[in-house]
């Protein structure tokens, strides 16, 4: 037998653990590892070198599948009218801008610029406003692209922009 370390023919090896990797050492050779320890299966009894391996071929399986990342994947994204949305929920409950903004504690100038969607609240902002007029700012959007079955779309490209243009 050979000794997997050093090279050298030899009548006998032992299976020993060095740095992570178990190799079939010579006597001169075992002083540089750790005996050897089957692996054990969940029954606790030694596995089978065809068990480990098929375990790790269905481990393998697993990480190679692909994955639709599109699949199921929603957004919680802020409506597109949340200005208008904001303004007609505070005249009715009857506030001007001022006395809005102190019941929320919040600046009337950023209030005005949020009403007229010339800035976007953050979600803390969101959650007062939604609290405090009892309106829903947010909503579920379904991300990812959608593929066609193949029939040709009614929408207008840049192709038919052109050909529109040359007549």
């Amino acid at each position: 037998m050979i000794c997997e370390m050093c090279g050298r023919d030899v009548p006998t090896t032992r299976p020993m653990m060095v740095e992570g990797s178990k190799l079939n050492l010579c006597p001169n050779c075992m002083k540089f590892g750790d005996d050897y320890k089957a692996p054990r299966d969940d029954t606790g009894s030694p596995a089978t070198n065809s068990t480990v391996i098929q375990q790790r071929l269905e481990k393998r399986e697993r990480r190679m599948q692909t994955k639709d990342i599109y699949a199921g994947s929603a957004t919680v994204e802020i409506v597109d009218n949340y200005g208008e949305v904001i303004r007609k929920a505070r005249m009715k409950k009857g506030m001007d801008m001022e006395e809005f903004a102190k019941s929320i504690s919040e600046k009337k100038g950023t209030l005005v610029k949020v009403e007229s969607q010339n800035l976007v609240p953050d979600d803390k902002l969101v959650a007062k406003l939604e609290k405090a007029l009892n309106i829903k700012l947010k909503e579920t959007v379904q991300s990812g692209g959608q593929v066609s079955g193949g029939a040709k779309s009614q929408t207008m490209t840049l192709g038919n922009f052109i050909k529109v243009e040359k007549k």
